[in-house]
């Protein structure tokens, strides 16, 4: 077993060690997919705890030799964030467990962060953008400083992006953090990193004016690399959904 814990929450040490035992049979699932995320409260705190999906072989070999696991990545750049002033649930701990002398398990523990919601359930490709304006534009004004910042986040996904009203104003917190880099970020690294952002052309057109100026880039410029950008990703959907179709039989 590998761990290392926040020394801000050392008392904790006891609950992130039993994760390996406690972890199925406890706890409230607030998510089930490839991997697992449940919430658990101990020692007065709601604590959020995501399971990573055992790798498969060749990959148990990678993060036992050669890579940092998913779970420690998350852990140490949640610290990285922070450094930057960028929001993210404050990181608790990282656990792994072995098996055959190979990373099996691998849990990533933080503090839960009570958001209104995030970006999938509040922006809706099939709706309009009526009543949305105010989110839409604190959101792309979050994204430019987060990229002056030197963050960028792999996989910037609406569901990765938590935001909460306080006082007024919306603020952001980035999850599934397990992907970033760190360092400069061009205008069309920057205008790439939207793609995966769900919404209509008035939507991105919006976004992309806003972040140019936020960044100091041409308005036009980057509506048009937006936009180039969202179509591109839509076509690699569409055809890993016609070759699932085709060759796995599914919808």
């Amino acid at each position: 077993m590998k761990f290392e814990i926040n020394p801000k929450y050392k008392h904790l040490e006891e609950f992130v060690l039993s994760m390996p035992t406690r972890f199925d049979n406890e706890g409230i699932c607030i998510y089930d997919g490839r991997n697992k995320i449940r919430v658990f409260e101990a020692a007065g705190l709601k604590l959020n705890v995501k399971s990573y999906k055992v790798p498969i072989f060749i990959n148990r070999i990678a993060y036992t030799f050669f890579r940092k696991s998913k779970a420690f990545r998350a852990y140490s750049y949640a610290f990285e964030l922070e450094k930057r002033g960028v929001e993210t649930p404050a990181p608790i701990a990282y656990l792994e467990t072995r098996q055959s002398g190979l990373i099996h398990r691998s849990f990533f523990v933080s503090l839960q962060f009570e958001a209104d919601g995030n970006l999938r359930e509040f922006l809706d490709e099939d709706t309009s953008n009526e009543g949305k304006e105010a989110l839409m534009d604190a959101f792309a004004e979050f994204t430019a400083e987060l990229h002056e910042k030197g963050v960028l986040h792999i996989d910037y996904s609406p569901g990765n992006i938590l935001y909460k009203r306080t006082g007024g104003q919306f603020l952001f917190s980035l999850i599934d953090i397990n992907r970033m880099e760190f360092g400069p970020v061009s205008m069309e690294v920057g205008c790439h990193n939207f793609r995966r952002i769900c919404g209509n052309d008035e939507f991105f057109t919006r976004v992309a004016t806003i972040y140019a100026r936020k960044r100091g880039f041409d308005e036009a410029e980057c509506v048009k690399l937006f936009l180039h950008y969202k179509y591109e990703e839509r076509k690699r959907r569409d055809r890993k959904k016609a070759f699932k179709r085709k060759y796995l039989g599914k919808k």
